[in-house]
């Protein structure tokens, strides 16, 4: 497996020392208490048992040969995928299903009294409903087990799962033939009552072509990435935003690059912001898969460790993987300044010559919110780009500075 170039570190060094500037750690120490209580404790022998096996069993992940049923009392996530034809020709795609329980056993109003005082509100005002309803996925309890029936297109069907012991599955699935451009459904087959995202969609895509990799947080969406209560306000309670002329730049390259040209959404946010980050990426950017960190289920500390660290090894694991997917495509990553998007976009071209055609890096010029600096220093992008050729990476402010470079690009 590659191993990126470690000559310099300045993104990472960037990253942790953000992190003691803005105090992360005192942040996060004071979250820890909001963690789910033990949903089995008042359960009778027999059952208290079952629930043992099935756990101990769900170390196996994918192996258990016991999988637990979805109940009517879970609540299933489906996550949308780009479907990819490898060199023996099969159509295949990555599905990853979640289940978790509907309802939290935390104190709720205990979680959203501890936002709240991070982010300076009191426990009356109005914003605390809107912590309650985004808080809420980070306090359900994951089902580690269980097994999802599902139905591809009108007849396929299809088992997603079991899920590991984080309440996630993830696999790859041969698929029916289909066209380039192509949309196709999949639907949980679940009992009456069960809740969640019951319906996901494959877009197919041919193998050549262009396709775009892009970040969410401080790329296309403002989060404030550098700054702990920033971070916990833009999720909690800000109406969520697009940064301002990335909507129009991705409409652009989408019907520039023909509607065909998948995207791909990687972020280091956890899981438990899929539903949030699903609905603003279908409100303002087109069509595509979301690929988010599995590794912070249920706390909110993790929120914030996900977000600042060790995010360019992330980054680069999840670019091997659709590399994998789509050897032969043509690669736009875009990122921004914040976090390690330019030392792991630079990685990822050195390893892999040629698949990467263009790099676009949004200059976060707001110091507040980029926590130091030295993350804007030219001298920092000439390391993070090292080897690459001048022509494919670019350092812009305004989105209006790329419309010729993608330009230039595809013709």
């Amino acid at each position: 497996m590659f191993q990126p170039n470690r000559s310099s570190l300045s993104g990472t060094e960037m990253q942790m020392k953000t992190r003691k500037e803005k105090r992360f750690d005192e942040v996060e120490a004071g979250l820890q208490k909001l963690t789910p209580s033990n949903t089995f404790k008042n359960l009778g022998s027999f059952a208290s048992r079952f629930t043992k096996i099935s756990e101990l069993l769900s170390y196996l992940g994918p192996y258990n040969p016991r999988p637990a049923p979805v109940t009517a009392k879970d609540a299933v996530w489906l996550f949308d995928n780009i479907a990819f034809k490898r060199s023996h020709g099969n159509w295949e795609a990555e599905f990853v299903s979640a289940v978790l329980t509907q309802h939290t056993t935390c104190d709720i109003a205990e979680a959203v009294a501890q936002i709240a005082e991070r982010i300076g509100l009191s426990k009356d005002d109005a914003e605390t409903e809107t912590i309650e309803q985004r808080l809420m996925p980070f306090l359900l309890e994951i089902q580690p087990g269980r097994l999802v029936n599902a139905t591809f297109g009108s007849d396929t069907a299809m088992k997603l799962g079991p899920g590991g012991r984080n309440g996630i599955s993830s696999a790859v699935k041969n698929l029916p033939v289909g066209e380039s451009g192509e949309i196709v459904s999949t639907s949980a087959k679940v009992p009456a009552g069960t809740s969640g995202l019951l319906e996901m969609k494959t877009e197919y895509t041919e193998p050549e072509g262009w396709a775009v990799v892009s970040d969410i947080d401080d790329t296309i969406k403002v989060t404030m990435t550098s700054d702990p209560i920033g971070i916990l306000r833009s999720t909690f309670i800000d109406t969520p935003t697009p940064v301002a002329g990335m909507p129009e730049l991705y409409a652009h390259i989408h019907k520039l690059l023909t509607p065909k040209t998948p995207f791909f959404y990687l972020s280091a946010s956890p899981y438990n912001l899929y539903p949030f980050l699903s609905a603003f990426r279908e409100q303002h950017y087109p069509f595509g898969q979301l690929i988010l960190r599995d590794a912070s289920w249920l706390t909110i500390p993790g929120l914030l460790s996900n977000l600042t660290l060790g995010t360019e090894d992330y980054k680069v694991d999840r670019m091997q993987k659709i590399h994998s997917w789509l050897p032969k495509k043509k690669m736009i990553c875009i990122g921004d300044s914040t976090q390690s998007d330019p030392e792991a976009y630079g990685d990822i071209y050195r390893a892999f010559p040629g698949w990467v055609k263009v790099i676009l890096i949004r200059k976060v010029t707001d110091i507040a919110a980029v926590g130091i600096e030295a993350k804007n220093d030219p001298e920092r992008f000439e390391k993070a780009f090292k080897g690459v050729p001048e022509d494919v990476w670019h350092v812009f402010e305004s989105p209006s500075e790329c419309y010729e470079v993608i330009k230039n690009a595809v013709s």
